[in-house]
């Protein structure tokens, strides 16, 4: 059972590809993604049980605090982010869209985590990839109101780690708008 999410960007391809051998050999964890992100970085996203996270997590932020860049560490993250990473997405019965977007992909899904849990929202998809400037975003949809709080949930978290980029609430977007909503990126989470 994957309770916990942890992600790694570091400076250099070298150190990521080292550091993701180092993290999977010290616990069985389930890697989501490692690849290369902008401006010049490698990001590793993985989750796993919260005990087998933190024990991965610990070994790289000791090994290779000269190369992290930034990390996060989420036990008891919300489900659905995990999913979301994993390249699911769903669009049913949407009323109102909150599109919240970060300057970096580790503070973009803390804030996810906080939309998700203060709000009677559901995750729409994650954006985590080249392409986007080293940045990441979520779509929810739900209510309007529900939408608001949870966009202002996120938004906080963004703000107080000085990280947003923007945030747009759309109600009752048009249905041909919707299918440019998440579109694929150059390089997915899904494995085949």
């Amino acid at each position: 059972m994957n309770d916990a999410l942890a992600l790694f960007e570091l400076d250099s391809v070298a150190s990521g590809l080292r550091a993701l051998d180092v993290l999977v050999k010290e616990a069985p964890v389930e890697v989501l993604e490692a690849n290369l992100v902008e401006p010049g970085k490698f990001l590793i996203l993985f989750s796993g049980g919260v005990a087998e996270v933190d024990a991965s997590h610990t070994v790289v932020e000791t090994d290779y605090a000269s190369a992290v860049v930034s990390s996060l560490k989420l036990p008891l993250v919300h489900s659905d982010i995990i999913d979301g990473l994993r390249g699911v997405e769903n669009r049913n019965e949407i009323d109102t869209l909150g599109v919240v977007e970060g300057t970096d992909v580790a503070t973009t899904l803390k804030a996810c985590d906080r939309s998700l849990k203060d709000a009677e929202v559901t995750l729409c998809g994650i954006r985590v990839a080249i392409g986007l400037g080293g940045r990441a975003y979520y779509v929810v949809s739900g209510t309007q109101s529900d939408v608001d709080a949870s966009v202002l949930a996120g938004r906080t978290v963004l703000e107080k780690n000085e990280r947003l980029h923007r945030t747009e609430v759309i109600a009752r977007p048009h249905d041909e708008m919707l299918p440019w909503l998440l579109r694929p990126a150059p390089f997915g989470l899904v494995r085949e």
